[in-house]
């Protein structure tokens, strides 16, 4: 027999236990292999992965229980994207219908849709406000231009159970705005991070179930600021972790996240992680030795 949901009931949330980082770039080439984390953040060694080796490229999740990887630069800009399926197997290449750009961002909203937004588009001042929705079949859609700051190498995650937020990133010149997204995939106009250290290359995921963090940036900074349910950024904490930039970030276990990766500085790429508790507490640098160390590859949590 199905539950009966009464009316007016709130939208249910979607969590994920596993998670999958992959691209990048590993200090001697562009990178293409991906690398499992389990539900209780262990992160698995190197998998060769499919589709075109790459910088800058941003990842969701989609479906409920799946994700996607998207677009990037290999020396040109890039408009391919790749599947992750339940199981974390990431699929060959395919081609988006959307502007292809680098250095954009990318979360899931409506509980079970992505959006990818912002970004490099390599026109003018090499900004743009351009976002593509995904559906719930991992379907690209056709560009449509979003409200706020054109910038790239900003950050997104979920927040909310069925809302997401872009932040922060270079406009170009560090910025704090934020713009938060509908559970319709609408993005709004504009509203002032006061409270956060204008940033960018940073990364952003969701904890707690209906909470969200960003956290690290440009190649010095350890801070992190938590997202309420309602979207309200909250000020600068410092974190326990090495300060870096250029990493990744995505759920894992249901209610915790983790940031992966990264760039202390020119050549010093890392392959430390932070786990993030379900109240949003970064743990000290984890370091597998397993995973190949590398910076601006994506993340998304998948099952």
């Amino acid at each position: 027999m199905f539950p009966i949901i009464p009316a007016g009931s709130a939208a249910s949330i979607t969590v994920n236990d596993e998670g999958i980082v992959g691209y990048g770039h590993d200090g001697s080439g562009y990178a293409a292999y991906t690398n499992l984390i389990s539900n209780s953040g262990v992160v698995a060694s190197d998998v060769t992965g499919l589709g075109t080796a790459r910088l800058g490229p941003a990842g969701t999740e989609y479906g409920g229980d799946k994700g996607i990887m998207g677009f990037g630069d290999d020396g040109s800009l890039l408009g391919v994207t790749n599947l992750v399926s339940n199981t974390g197997v990431c699929a060959a290449d395919t081609t988006a219908v959307g502007t292809a750009r680098s250095y954009l961002a990318a979360c899931q909203y409506g509980g079970n849709k992505g959006i990818f937004g912002f970004g490099n588009d390599g026109v003018g001042d090499d900004v743009c406000t351009t976002i593509n929705l995904v559906s719930t079949g991992g379907v690209i859609a056709s560009d449509a231009t979003g409200a706020g700051t054109a910038r790239r190498q900003l950050a997104a995650t979920q927040y909310g159970g069925d809302k997401g937020i872009f932040g922060f990133g270079d406009a170009p010149g560090v910025t704090s705005v934020t713009n938060l997204v509908s559970n319709a995939g609408v993005v709004a106009s504009d509203q002032a991070a006061t409270t956060g250290t204008a940033r960018d290359h940073l990364a952003g995921c969701g904890y707690g179930e209906d909470t969200g963090i960003f956290g690290y940036g440009e190649a010095t900074l350890g801070m992190t600021n938590k997202i309420s349910n309602t979207g309200v950024i909250a000020s600068d904490v410092s974190v326990v972790g090495t300060a870096r930039g250029y990493l990744m970030a995505c759920e894992y276990g249901g209610d915790k996240g983790i940031f992966c990766m990264g760039s202390t500085g020119a050549g010093n790429n890392q392959d430390m992680f932070n786990l993030v508790s379900n109240t949003g507490v970064v743990q000290n640098d984890s370091n597998t030795g397993i995973a190949t160390a590398r910076n601006g590859g994506a993340a998304c949590s998948f099952n």
